[in-house]
């Protein structure tokens, strides 16, 4: 059975970091992609961030230099570091593992950044 879970959500105050963490299980983890994404009410899904399987990470646009993807393969987890969060970031979080054009994902996090 395929778990993603993510985890390291909450209220945080503009200019503040989280770091979100997302454990897999029931997958081969080093063969897949890792991504986050989120979706704020009203919005569509985006695409946050993501790190390949060979470690080559890219961005949105809009948390370029503020936010880091990371994975460790001997785990199975994923991470995001946020740091200089603003009140747009806030949305909730979702891990996705990809191989092959299939995604599996994870119920999400809640990330709330106040002004």
């Amino acid at each position: 059975q395929v778990q993603l879970v993510e985890s390291g959500g909450g209220l945080v105050q503009a200019g503040g970091s989280l770091r979100l963490s997302c454990a897999a299980s029931g997958i081969a983890f080093m063969m897949n992609h890792m991504n986050w994404y989120r979706q704020a009410p009203g919005h569509q899904r985006e695409l946050v961030a993501t790190i390949t399987t060979d470690g080559s990470t890219t961005y949105a646009d809009s948390v370029k230099g503020r936010f880091t993807i990371s994975r460790d393969n001997a785990k199975k987890m994923a991470y995001l570091q946020m740091n200089s969060l603003k009140p747009e970031d806030t949305a909730v979080y979702y891990c996705a593992a990809q191989r092959y054009g299939h995604a599996y994902w994870g119920q999400g996090t809640q990330v709330t950044v106040s002004s």
